[in-house]
């Protein structure tokens, strides 16, 4: 569903993604609540959110520990993904949600916006993600925590191909 740091074959642009954040989850208890405040958002707005169960979260777990997986979903076929939730490859009980422009820029943003404002009110240390010029988030690894947010490690920059004076590069 989500694909952090990788460059395979262009996207379509409504599926760039625009925002992305990292939310603490310390608990089922926690997930429950965020999985259930997404879902509100999204049922505000006509969407859906399809989430993994616990057989499903083992299998996952098989490749890398995950203890939540999500997609907010427009259409009743699943037609568009709007936004994915997962805490695998390296940042466990720290789930991060991208969001997609999507076909209706308009709707996206809504969504996004109403989303965001539940969920930094419930979890206010959210921090944001950096998105490089292609559309991924970097790895997990190569990611430093700023005042404003995660920036990529300096030392990591030229494998993303971001240049030394970007903003998306944390200052030493």
């Amino acid at each position: 569903m989500l694909c952090f740091g990788c460059r395979g074959t262009p996207q379509p642009e409504s599926a760039r993604t625009v925002a992305a954040f990292e939310v603490p989850l310390r608990d089922a208890k926690e997930r429950a609540e965020f999985l259930a405040l997404l879902s509100a958002a999204a049922e505000a707005e006509g969407l859906h959110v399809d989430a993994a169960d616990a057989d499903a979260l083992k299998l996952l777990s098989e490749t890398s520990p995950v203890t939540i997986h999500a997609g907010v979903w427009r259409g009743a076929d699943d037609d568009e993904m709007l936004a994915g939730v997962d805490d695998m490859h390296g940042h466990l009980g720290r789930a991060w949600i991208t969001f997609s422009r999507g076909e209706d820029p308009r709707l996206a943003a809504r969504f996004r916006e109403r989303a965001m404002r539940r969920i930094l009110a419930r979890w206010p240390s959210t921090q944001s993600l950096p998105i490089l010029p292609t559309g991924a988030i970097p790895l997990t690894a190569d990611l430093r925590l700023t005042p404003e947010g995660y920036r990529v490690k300096p030392e990591a920059a030229s494998q993303y191909e971001v240049p030394p004076s970007s903003p998306l590069i944390a200052l030493n």
